[in-house]
């Protein structure tokens, strides 16, 4: 940001010598008042006077040059200057050419547009788009060799792939269902509480189907000016167009799914703008063949029932908790990645992790990879896996050690108990 705004003040400086270079060139020499000149004519001491306008550049006997100034209309000057033999001559006002004039009119308005673009272009983050990119699409699109998730590394949720591996198949071999006169729904919306791994299976459909993969958040439509936000739903199904087949994915899409007529103002309008967009580009007049849209939310109850009827969102899958199994499942995938002592067993851990959604898992894998690397520990041992286990349940708190040194009580924020206790040499946990 400071080399730009270094950039636009140089440009700026380099615009005003311009501005200055087409304004009118001050007269060489001394100043002399005007009463002063009227003397020295009078007394014979004036050989030329060239008259500009109200300037009056005048040339005395001596060779000496100054420049003095008309304040008034005097229609006894040139009378006065032709008696004492004073040669006069005229000279025309300068002015500047026709393109000097129009750049100088429009001089300050260029300066306030170039002063709008660099803040503009600020506020859009930078890079290359500029001032007028606000209705762009802010979707990144991911290529088929960019997406490496499969199926493979998704756990925990078995019906929610089930249910949408047939829209692999649909974009793998369309022709075979358009045989027989089937349509592929053209979107899935996807419930469910955070972490449960909703993106991560819509990157998955993508990475298994080999399609481009458009990802953008709800609130990245709404901006606080009108119509932006339609024409970004509009760019964002032109592109999906020209890569298609591919899948779209709206995370978040509650921030501007809402119900219609919720509310008043100026920034309701603009929501309702953008979903009446969406919902044309995704059941309207033209059709959008190839194209899937899958979107997540974990408040489906607040969205415009339009958005849900079929021909949209055909089909909701719900992507819940995972249970023990699928909590096993999950700690398998994520334990590939790190070194396990041999006494690591994800299915007893999965048991001790009830409620656990998927990224808290990862979140417990990774915290006891953290505490053995704090550690210099290379393989991490069962004692580390059990405390991360316990710092999830529990919150950060403090620990109070007993005499004999058995036991240890932890105070603090749990999402089953308040307090527990955990003794180490028997690898059992009780309430208090």
């Amino acid at each position: 940001m400071a080399k730009n705004l270094i950039l636009w003040l140089v440009i700026a400086v380099v615009l005003m010598s311009v501005f200055q270079s087409f304004g009118p060139s001050e007269s060489n020499g001394r100043k002399v008042d005007y009463s002063t000149f009227l003397q020295e004519v009078n007394q014979d001491q004036v050989r030329e006077a060239r008259i500009n306008g109200r300037e009056i550049n005048v040339t005395k006997k001596d060779s000496n040059r100054y420049t003095t100034y008309i304040p008034v209309n005097d229609p006894k000057l040139l009378d006065n200057l032709l008696t004492k033999n004073v040669k006069v001559v005229g000279e025309p006002p300068e002015e500047p050419s026709l393109l000097a004039s129009i750049f100088i009119s429009w001089f300050p308005m260029l300066l306030l547009i170039g002063v709008w673009i660099f803040f503009m272009r600020q506020m859009q983050g930078g890079g290359g788009k500029g001032a007028m990119s606000f209705g762009k699409s802010k979707a990144r699109m991911l290529t088929e060799d960019q997406i490496k998730t499969t199926f493979a590394d998704v756990a925990g949720c078995d019906e929610a792939k089930e249910e949408v591996g047939e829209l692999v198949e649909y974009l793998r071999e369309p022709s075979r269902f358009q045989k027989l006169g089937g349509k592929i729904p053209k979107g899935v919306l996807m419930v469910g509480p955070p972490g449960t791994g909703k993106t991560l299976l819509a990157k998955a459909i993508a990475g298994e189907a080999k399609v481009p993969f458009f990802t953008i958040s709800g609130s990245d439509f709404v901006e606080m000016f009108v119509g932006v936000g339609a024409s970004r739903v509009r760019d964002m199904f032109e592109q999906a167009k020209k890569a298609a087949p591919c899948i779209i994915f709206i995370d978040e899409i509650d921030a501007v799914g809402r119900q219609r007529g919720a509310g008043l103002g100026g920034g309701h309008d603009e929501r309702e703008q953008t979903l009446n967009q969406m919902l044309v580009e995704m059941d309207g007049f033209e059709g959008n063949e190839g194209i899937i849209v899958i979107a997540a939310t974990n408040r489906p109850d607040v969205l415009d029932p339009a958005l849900l009827r079929p021909g949209r969102f055909d089909r909701q899958v719900v992507v819940g908790l995972p249970d023990v199994r699928g909590r096993e499942q999950i700690l398998k995938v994520h334990m590939r990645r790190v070194p396990l002592a041999p006494d690591i067993d994800a299915a007893i851990i999965a048991r001790g992790t009830p409620g656990f959604s998927g990224a808290d898992l990862a979140n417990l894998v990774n915290e006891a990879a953290l505490f053995a690397c704090s550690r210099q520990q290379a393989r991490r041992v069962h004692g580390r896996v059990r405390k991360s286990e316990r710092q999830n349940h529990d919150g950060c708190g403090t620990s109070l050690h007993g005499d004999d040194g058995s036991a240890e009580r932890v105070h603090g924020i749990s999402r089953s108990r308040p307090r527990d206790y955990w003794s180490p040499g028997t690898g059992t946990r009780s309430g208090a």
